[in-house]
């Protein structure tokens, strides 16, 4: 179980970066960004695997469960 951040959203600010890098924009100048949303991600067979039991409540809340 780990929080992620959202593939598109963060494939999108990548290639904002990039387009100001390739019109002369200085990398170092440019602001850190952080992901602003995420996505709970369980991987029920690893959880089981390792001896963890993931709560229903949890499951319930997750964005994705991968079998």
């Amino acid at each position: 179980m780990r929080p992620v951040a959202r593939y598109g959203e963060s494939s999108r600010r990548a290639a904002t970066y990039v387009d100001k890098i390739l019109k002369g924009a200085k990398p170092g100048d440019l602001p850190i960004e952080q992901p602003t949303k995420f996505e709970m991600v369980i991987n029920l067979k690893t959880a089981k695997a390792l001896g963890i039991a993931i709560p229903p409540s949890v499951l319930q809340r997750a964005d994705e469960v991968i079998q």
